[in-house]
């Protein structure tokens, strides 16, 4: 059974929330929430934007509101799938937002300026923004010709994604009544998440980063916009996902054909302008990254667990041991995930990984070591 309820307004702030589905027979409630922030997106600076956050909580534990204070998460997506997509997958047992939910924490997800529900930006509704060799994809059935972009820069930043990140965080401490909250990142959620934590320690209890984009180069300072600094946005096609997906297999039976079609076709729902372009793309905003560097990380000393999948063809591996290695945190666990690719949550051994992050965040530990490199899987 699935109901909606009428928008509510959260007395005391600048943010509302949704009431929007429950499914009785797994007693969870997921709600959606509005996050309003003063947006610091170069393209649309100063304007007042809504983030999306999806909550998912056992029915009863949120009309009681006795969740504890160590049972918030909040889920931070990469660079180009939203949050509600890559956590929380409407397909068998694949929603790790679910699997935490069932545990008994109160589980948030957010889409950051430019993705999913979140607000996108005008420009990025013109294909003209394109880079030249995707805009050559639409052609012509959606443009008749290559055209010059109306926005010449990246969308967004690392720095508008803290924005975001940190009037989403302050919500949930306000509504949870917690001073601090668990986070998950993946990919570029690693940056972003983890990123905001470095700086902000006294809200942030413990960190799980699936694949992070750690670079230890990364520069501290941002670089300077130009014309022309970058495609405005990006879009991925499913040939393009699938190919993306299919090129880190590295066991049988590594990922099933029914979750794949459920995640495709739930990108497709969270973007709808997307999915009339051709025979339908997501959209994602370009991005710019600096900040969370060795120097960053070093300082970092909160409970940290990072998992890379072995066949991980985006994210390498060797980069997430060097984060393992230049963390400051003495609570820090490397696992080393079997027959897992970039996609490790919608893969074969995605229970592994969920169990992994449960673990940690009830005790401190997976597979009872609270520090070293770990194989599971194999």
């Amino acid at each position: 059974m699935r109901f909606a309820l009428p928008t509510l307004l959260m007395a005391g702030c600048c943010c509302f929330a949704q009431l929007a589905a429950a499914d009785d027979s797994a007693d969870l409630l997921s709600v959606d929430h509005y996050v309003r922030v003063r947006s610091t997106v170069p393209a649309i600076s100063g304007q007042t934007t809504a983030i999306y956050v999806r909550e998912v909580v056992l029915a009863g534990s949120a009309l009681r509101q006795e969740i504890s204070p160590n049972h918030v998460v909040l889920f931070v997506h990469g660079a180009g799938t939203p949050a509600e997509v890559a956590f929380d997958v409407p397909y068998q047992d694949y929603s790790w937002m679910a699997y935490l939910a069932r545990a008994g924490f109160d589980v948030f997800s957010m889409d950051t300026t430019g993705y999913g529900r979140s607000t996108r930006p005008t420009p990025m509704n013109d294909p003209c923004n394109l880079s030249a060799a995707q805009q050559a994809l639409f052609i012509p059935a959606l443009l008749p010709a290559p055209c010059m972009p109306s926005y010449s820069h990246q969308m967004t930043t690392i720095a508008s994604d803290w924005n975001d990140i940190g009037a989403v965080v302050d919500y949930l401490r306000t509504l949870r009544r917690v001073d601090k909250l668990n986070m998950i990142g993946w990919s570029l959620g690693g940056p972003r998440a983890g990123g905001y934590a470095a700086q902000h320690p006294d809200k942030v209890q413990a960190l799980v980063l699936l694949a992070p984009a750690y670079n230890r180069a990364a520069r501290s300072d941002p670089p300077e916009q130009v014309p022309a600094s970058g495609a405005a946005m990006n879009t991925q096609s499913l040939a393009e996902f699938t190919a993306n997906w299919d090129r880190q297999v590295g066991c049988a039976d590594q990922y099933g054909r029914g979750t794949h079609d459920a995640v495709w076709a739930a990108m497709l729902a969270s973007d709808p302008v997307g999915a009339t372009w051709g025979s339908g793309v997501r959209r994602a905003p370009g991005t710019t990254t600096w900040g969370w560097t060795s120097a960053a990380v070093a300082k970092m000393m909160m409970p940290v667990l990072m998992v890379s999948g072995a066949h991980d063809k985006q994210v390498a591996p060797e980069r997430v041991r060097e984060l393992y290695a230049d963390l400051g945190s003495p609570r820090k666990v490397f696992v080393d995930l079997a027959c897992s690719s970039h996609n490790a949550m919608w893969e074969k051994n995605h229970l592994l990984l969920f169990n992994a992050s449960l673990e940690w965040l009830t005790k401190g530990t997976v597979n009872g070591e609270k520090e070293g490199l770990l194989k599971l899987g194999y």
